[in-house]
């Protein structure tokens, strides 16, 4: 890799053993940057499918049952939707990151041997300098990353296309060197599903960022057109699209289920953002990710969201509003034809 002296910019810091030089990007890194228009994964990508009129699943009623905490004794629990995001230090941070900005290697510490250590022929991570002494880079708004929480931090290169993920991500000062529980990298314009078994930086192999609730698409003119990530207090095994399971409670739905808000439900009483944000639900539906709080649903950390108006919206839905469906089910694309002969 050749570098223009013109147009980089070189930061030099003098050590006492001998001398340290570190590259900067010619671009800065951007903090949520807008990336309305670009097509994050294929249109045939499973965060991209219309599901609108996929069959529900036998189970649906059982599965959402266990989801709003019900027994067969106590059958009155409901549970209500959350936005797991808003302003600083809710929800998942991102930054997009010119196509120069330097890649560091990253120490993987829980699940190495199903982590990727950079993308195909460029080792390392594209982590901005700024991550380690600025917070809004890594969720749980620390800076650094600190020890707790699960510290994702997500990464676009946005002249590759790439997208780096981490979990458990932290600066350790002690060792200079950045570390995670693990960490996967996407190619943004392909449909590369992860090895079975293999985790990512979520529990389900799934990527993250394709799946947040994102403000300039909440308030943009067009609809929004990918599922969103939603967790449930338990999970059991895992069905396509996900590749790695998080759990074993045989009354539980999968990681990799879809859920989707019925399309009988009205929402035409909510803000036009939020009813952007709900018609996307009916269409293309919540896929599980993760362990957690049940039926919080994913978005970015952006201090324009207004949790006055994202909370009372979301809590006035409820796991009952919705569906479970086909589990496993996935478009099936027909292939190109093959040894065709042109008859005259």
């Amino acid at each position: 890799m050749r570098f223009s002296v013109a147009v980089r910019t070189f930061v030099v810091s003098l050590a006492v053993a001998g001398t340290v030089v570190a590259l900067r990007a010619a671009a800065p890194p951007v903090l949520t940057e807008p990336l309305v228009g670009r097509q994050v994964f294929p249109t045939s990508n499973w965060w991209n499918a219309d599901v609108s009129a996929v069959p529900v699943d036998p189970r649906s009623a059982s599965l959402i049952d266990f989801i709003s905490g019900r027994t067969a004794t106590n059958r009155t629990p409901v549970r209500h939707l959350h936005p797991d995001f808003g302003p600083p230090p809710y929800g998942f941070p991102y930054v997009v990151v010119a196509g120069d900005q330097p890649r560091l290697p990253l120490a993987f510490v829980a699940y190495g041997s199903e982590s990727d250590s950079g993308a195909p022929g460029l080792p390392g991570y594209p982590i901005p300098d700024e991550a380690r002494t600025q917070p809004h880079y890594i969720e749980g708004d620390v800076i650094g990353g600190g020890t707790s929480g699960d510290r994702h931090m997500l990464i676009v290169d946005r002249d590759r296309w790439l997208l780096y993920e981490t979990f458990a991500t932290m600066w350790n000062g002690a060792a200079s060197r950045w570390e995670a529980g693990s960490g996967a990298v996407f190619d943004l314009n392909r449909n590369d599903r992860r090895p079975d078994g293999w985790t990512s930086a979520d529990a389900a192999g799934l990527a993250i960022f394709p799946g947040l609730i994102r403000y300039d698409e909440a308030f943009g003119s067009a609809e929004i057109t990918h599922a969103f990530r939603v967790t449930v207090r338990a999970s059991n095994g895992y069905v396509w699209p996900a590749s790695h399971a998080a759990g074993t409670n045989a009354s539980a739905a999968p990681m990799g289920a879809r859920l989707r808000l019925k399309a009988s439900k009205d929402i035409s009483g909510f803000a036009p953002e939020v009813q952007r944000i709900f018609r996307a639900m009916q269409r293309y539906g919540l896929i599980v990710a993760d362990n957690g709080s049940d039926m919080y649903i994913s978005g970015t950390m952006d201090a324009r969201w207004n949790n006055s108006v994202l909370n009372p919206a979301f809590n006035a839905l409820t796991a009952d509003d919705f569906e479970v469906l086909q589990l496993g089910w996935h478009e099936t694309i027909p292939k190109a034809p093959t040894n065709l002969r042109i008859l005259r």
